[in-house]
């Protein structure tokens, strides 16, 4: 077995201590809480997402007062009296995190790396399901292997969906190979499509690199009966180069340094990152899956508490 690869800050590698310590930063946040007016779940998608679904207990007396859309017209017509269907809530409902840690996450400009960024995202998650009294699982990928946890209520099953992402982030290396361009993002999809079924949360971390057509139908089914939250891990450099210096670019093996104060380098590479960063954008609300976007730059728990409209403090 690899030695693990010891990082204090976790900023490259993390470690499974560093994951679920994150539990503390977690107690005060909430998928499901009212958003307040410009938060990451209001605007075009609902202000609130659907909480757990309701199980149909019994049919009974209509009573003055009870909600006429529970109406059941069939049994009302055979017994000649107004009858309502009553519900009760689930009392838990299912989760799963996907967390991405392909090659094309393994990057950083700015304080973190993605792959630690989206590593530290899926805990936090996680733990926020954890908290909210539902099921936590999930799926952690990198370019050839997908790990797949079914969702359990117990800390055990978050230890482990946590080690799985440790497991993925501690093989990152320069020198392993880029399969960017593969279709593996669309296979983790599928893969949640066949086992989520519906009434799931679903949160996927990423940096969506290779997405496209495939990956929008795929968000879409899911999106049709769960709720689905994209959650895009991006790097600073992707929006605005350095005005000097030099920039060591790798892809495995291979590694070329460039002048980004010459034109003919900057302006073709600021427009081909800034341009892949606007398209996965772009691509993410096409899907009607409400987004947020974290930047490597800052500490994940303070971004997940702003995009989650969680500055005031206000718990469920």
């Amino acid at each position: 077995m690899q030695a693990q690869r010891k990082d204090p800050d976790g900023l490259v590698y993390v470690s499974l201590a560093q994951l679920m310590a994150l539990e503390f930063n977690a107690r005060d946040l909430s998928f499901i809480a009212r958003q307040p007016q410009g938060s990451i779940l209001a605007g075009n998608h609902a202000s609130r997402l659907r909480g757990r679904g309701l199980n149909f207990d019994e049919l009974r007396r209509y009573q003055p007062g009870d909600d006429l859309r529970h109406l059941d017209w069939r049994a009302s017509l055979r017994t000649g009296k107004p009858v309502v269907r009553t519900f009760t809530e689930e009392r838990d409902r299912p989760a799963l995190i996907l967390v991405d840690q392909r090659m094309s996450m393994f990057f950083g400009s700015k304080r973190s790396f993605k792959s630690a960024l989206a590593a530290k995202l899926g805990s936090l998650a996680a733990w926020t399901v954890f908290h909210a009294g539902d099921r936590v699982g999930g799926l952690v990928f990198n370019d050839q292997r997908i790990d797949s946890l079914a969702p359990l209520r117990s800390r055990k099953r978050i230890e482990a969906l946590c080690s799985k992402m440790v497991q993925q982030n501690q093989a990152l290396d320069a020198a392993n190979p880029d399969s960017e361009g593969e279709d593996q993002l669309d296979k983790v999809l599928q893969h949640c499509l066949n086992v989520a079924g519906h009434d799931h949360l679903i949160c996927i971390v990423s940096d969506f690199a290779g997405i496209g057509p495939r990956t929008l139908q795929l968000m879409r089914q899911l999106a049709a009966h769960n709720d689905v939250i994209a959650m895009q891990v991006y790097d600073p450099l992707a929006l605005k180069l350095p005005a000097k210096g030099r920039l060591l670019v790798t892809q495995g093996q291979l590694q070329v340094e460039l002048a980004v104060e010459h034109r003919q380098v900057q302006q073709p590479l600021g427009d081909f990152l800034s341009g892949r960063l606007k398209d996965v954008a772009s691509l993410l609300r096409r899907s009607q899956v409400p987004l947020m976007m974290f930047s490597t730059e800052f500490d994940a728990p303070e971004q997940l508490r702003a995009e989650l409209g969680k500055r005031g403090g206000a718990r469920r």
